[in-house]
């Protein structure tokens, strides 16, 4: 009975997920054919004849529920279509090529954001109101209220100006190092806010009558913390992941321009400076399927660990 609930639970979080995906394909799709220039705009115009046959070759001259339904329909197949400013590439291999290192970068960076954001949270709470607390509770305001385009430069004036202990751009020689820099930048803003979560869930946890009854039975505070009280206090964390990795991937943008990153978040970029409307397209899509898709794990596992949820 608890398997048919949880089934029906994933499979209902499912089916609501796809409206929202088709929504986020359609605006893209408009706002993209709306916003000013095309993909084959230059300084010099195109003969009319040439730019005739351009448009023809690419369905730009078709109307444009006509181009939406054929992009659709190609949609459905796993075609993305070819890239309008990369001819001699489909979007699929642009993608493809640039994806795995903005994962690479995503994935470090929620790792050390959850490592250094769950040892601060945690101990800030069982130092509740002590210097310690205001001084972790005070980093962490101030990480959550410096912007990420802010946090980078000021990374690279630091440690690659500064200290010169780290390359300031991907170009050039450094190796793995070159990973460092936009790593922290990705890590840092949610540092802070998992720091701040954890705190406050952490406290409230540590209040409860459950909590009490094991201080009262003698446990020590790290058996405490590791078995009673650290798997309540995950569930608001838990919630929050799904928003937090989206927001590590989409915050790749902003990092891979300033540090010169060839990930997606480049590819993205270059993307809609030369109105390559399947490229942007393609990306956009990407990133909304990967935003429901952790938001839908997200709800599961909270399903799972809570069943007051199945059952609402």
């Amino acid at each position: 009975m608890q398997q048919t609930g949880a089934l029906r639970f994933a499979l209902m979080r499912v089916v609501s997920a796809v409206p929202t995906l088709l929504l986020v394909i359609s605006l893209a799709f408009l706002m993209m054919r709306a916003a000013p220039g095309g993909p084959f705009d230059e300084e010099r115009a195109l003969p009319a004849e040439t730019a005739a046959n351009v448009a023809r070759a690419y369905h730009l001259d078709e109307t444009l529920p006509q181009q939406f339904a054929r992009y659709m329909s190609g949609l459905l197949r796993g075609d993305l279509g070819p890239s309008f400013r990369y001819p001699d590439y489909s979007v699929s291999e642009l993608i493809g090529g640039a994806l795995p290192l903005s994962l690479q970068l995503g994935t470090l960076a929620m790792l050390l954001a959850l490592l250094l954001g769950l040892a601060a949270g945690i101990s800030a709470a069982l130092v509740r109101n002590t210097f310690v607390d205001r001084v972790l509770t005070g980093l962490a305001l101030t990480g959550i209220s410096i912007p990420i385009f802010v946090i980078a430069p000021l990374l690279v004036l630091v440690f690659a100006v500064e200290l010169g202990w780290l390359p300031a751009s991907w170009s050039g020689s450094g190796g793995q190092a070159r990973l460092l820099l936009p790593v922290l930048a990705l890590a840092l803003p949610q540092v802070a806010y998992i720091t701040r979560l954890t705190r406050a869930s952490m406290i409230e946890v540590m209040e409860s009558d459950f909590i009490r009854t094991a201080k009262a039975q003698g446990l020590g505070m790290p058996t405490i913390v590791r078995s009673h009280a650290l798997k309540p206090a995950m569930l608001p964390l838990l919630s929050y992941m799904g928003p937090a990795i989206a927001g590590i991937l989409t915050g790749s943008v902003v990092v891979e321009q300033i540090f010169g990153v060839p990930g997606l978040g480049q590819l993205f970029v270059r993307g809609a400076l030369n109105r390559d409307y399947t490229l942007v397209l393609g990306i956009v899509i990407l990133y909304a399927a990967l935003v429901i898709a952790l938001n839908l794990v997200v709800d599961i596992l909270y399903g799972y660990l809570d069943p007051r949820i199945r059952r609402r």
